[in-house]
C-alpha cells in the first residue's frame, strides 16, 4: 500500500500497517477492498472475505496476532512491575486493548479484522480532537511560564517584557489577507504560486490531479494539508520570533477540518475527484466568508488557565510531600544503620575482651542477629532507593508534562514537514482502506 507507512499515531499502528499489508497480498481480498465503500468496511462485512483468504495468507495473520498479544502482555508485565503489583489477571488487562481479540491470542479470525477496523476508525476520528486538547494544554503551560517569570522581574523589568509581549502580538497580527480555506482564490493561489500556472487557465479537475500526489484517485488529509502551506505562509515565519510554529501547526489542522466538514460528503476522510468538483459549484466556492485565523481567538478562559495551574500545583506539592516522607525515612534508616554498627563494635570490643565469658552458641546466636539485622536494614534501604527512583521518575514526569506539549507538536510539525517535501509520486492501484491521521 503506497501510503502505509505514514505514522497514524495509534499505539498499534505497525501491527495495522502489517495486517494490511498481508492482506494485500491477497489478489481476492484486495480486489474487494477496492470496490468496497466507506460504510461496507466501517459495517463490518468486508471482514467477512477473510473466510477466503488463502492459507499462506491467514497463516500470516496468525503470526502477526500472536506477535501483537505478546507486545501487549510485555507492555503490561513492565507497567505492573514498575507498580510492584502481583497476581494481576493478564487476560483481564488485555481486553482494554480494542483492536484484537483476546479470547483466541493464536489464531486472526473475521472478528480480529472487524476489531482492527472498527478501533483505527474510532481511535482516528478522535485524534484530531486529542491534537486540539494537546494544543490548548500546550498554550496554558506557555501563557502560565510567561506569567511565573514576570513574577521574578522587579516592576521595571515586569514593565519592560509585558510591553514586549504585546509588542509581539501586535507584529503577529499584522499579516497580509488569508483566504478562505478551499475557496476558489485559495486553490488560484496555490495553482499560481506553486504549481506556477497561469491563474486564467485554472481549472478544478486538472488541480484535484496535479495534488492528488499518489495518483489514488483521493485527496487524502495530508495532500489536503500540503494546499494551505502558501496560506500559513503569510501569518508564520519561522525566522520571526513572534510567529510560534506550534499554532502555525494547529491552524493547518483547522482548514483541513474545515475543508473535509464542507467537501468530504461521505465522511470517509477521503475526497475524490467527483466531490471536490461538486464543492466547487456551491456559492461558498466563489463568494466564502472571511476566515478567522488563530490570532482572533481566545485559546482558554482565565478559569481554565486558574484550573490548569492549581492541577500542576497539586501535582508538585504532592511530589513535595512524598519527597519530605522519603527524607524521613532516609534519617530514620540512617539511624538504624548508626546504631547497628554501634552493636557490631560494641560486640567486637566483647569478643575481644571478654569472650572467655560467652560459650560458642551464644557468641554465634549474636552474630545471626547482627546478621539479621544487617538483612533487614538492606531490604529498607533498597526499597528505600526504589521508592527514590519512583518519586525521582514522577518528578521528571511532571517537569516533562510541561514541556512535552511544544516537543511533540514540534516534532509532528518536523515528520509533517519532511514527508510532505520527500512524499513520492506513487501509481494507482492503492487500497481505499488506509491509516490517516
Amino acid at each position: 500500500m503506497g501510503d502505509i507507512a505514514k505514522d497514524t499515531g495509534l499505539y498499534y499502528d505497525e501491527y495495522l500497517k502489517q495486517v494490511i499489508d498481508v492482506l494485500e497480498t491477497d489478489n481476492h481480498f484486495r480486489e474487494k477492498l477496492q470496490k468496497a465503500d466507506i460504510e461496507e468496511i466501517k459495517s463490518g462485512r468486508l471482514s467477512k472475505e477473510l473466510d477466503l483468504v488463502s492459507h499462506h495468507v491467514r497463516t500470516k495473520l496468525d503470526e502477526l496476532k500472536r506477535q501483537e498479544v505478546g507486545r501487549l502482555r510485555m507492555l503490561i508485565k513492565a507497567k505492573l512491575d514498575s507498580l510492584h503489583d502481583t497476581g494481576i489477571d493478564y487476560h483481564a488487562l488485555l481486553k482494554q486493548f480494542d483492536h484484537l481479540n483476546h479470547m483466541n491470542p493464536d489464531k486472526f479470525e473475521s472478528t480480529d479484522l472487524d476489531m482492527l477496523i472498527k478501533a483505527a476508525t474510532s481511535d482516528l476520528e478522535n485524534y484530531d480532537k486529542t491534537r486540539h486538547e494537546e494544543f490548548k494544554k500546550y498554550e496554558m503551560m506557555k501563557e502560565h511560564e510567561r506569567r511565573e517569570y514576570l513574577k521574578t522581574l522587579n516592576e521595571e523589568k515586569r514593565k519592560e517584557e509585558e510591553s514586549k509581549f504585546e509588542e509581539m502580538k501586535k507584529k503577529h497580527e499584522n499579516h497580509p489577507k488569508v483566504n478562505h480555506p478551499g475557496s476558489k482564490d485559495q486553490l488560484k493561489e496555490v495553482w499560481e504560486e506553486a504549481d506556477g500556472l497561469d491563474p486564467n487557465d485554472f481549472d478544478p479537475k486538472t488541480f484535484f490531479k496535479l495534488h492528488d500526489v499518489n495518483n489514488d484517485g483521493f485527496l487524502d488529509e495530508q495532500e489536503l494539508e500540503a494546499l494551505f502551506t502558501k496560506e500559513l505562509e503569510k501569518v508564520y515565519d519561522p525566522k520571526n520570533e513572534e510567529d510560534d510554529m506550534v499554532e502555525m501547526e494547529e491552524e493547518r489542522l483547522r482548514m483541513r477540518e474545515h475543508v473535509m466538514n464542507e467537501v468530504d460528503s461521505n465522511k470517509d476522510r477521503l475526497v475524490t475527484l467527483e466531490e471536490f468538483l461538486k464543492a466547487t459549484e456551491k456559492k461558498e466556492f466563489l463568494e466564502p466568508d472571511s476566515w478567522e485565523t488563530l490570532d482572533q481567538q481566545q485559546f482558554f478562559t482565565e478559569e481554565e488557565l486558574k484550573e490548569y495551574e492549581n492541577l500542576i500545583s497539586l501535582q508538585e506539592n504532592e511530589l513535595k510531600k512524598k519527597a519530605d516522607e522519603l527524607q524521613k525515612q532516609k534519617e530514620e534508616l540512617q539511624r538504624q544503620h548508626d546504631q547497628l554498627e554501634a552493636q557490631k563494635l560494641e560486640y567486637h570490643q566483647v569478643t575481644l575482651d571478654q569472650q572467655q565469658f560467652f560459650t560458642e552458641e551464644e557468641l554465634k546466636e549474636y552474630e545471626n542477629l547482627i546478621s539479621l539485622q544487617e538483612n533487614e536494614l538492606k531490604k529498607k534501604a533498597d526499597e528505600l532507593q526504589k521508592q527514590k527512583e519512583e518519586l525521582q521518575r514522577q518528578h521528571d514526569q511532571l517537569e516533562a508534562q510541561k514541556l512535552e506539549y511544544h516537543q511533540v507538536v514540534i516534532q509532528q510539525m518536523e515528520q509533517k514537514k519532511l514527508q510532505q517535501e520527500l512524499s513520492p509520486s506513487v501509481p494507482g492501484g492503492e487500497s481505499k482502506f488506509k491509516p490517516r491521521m
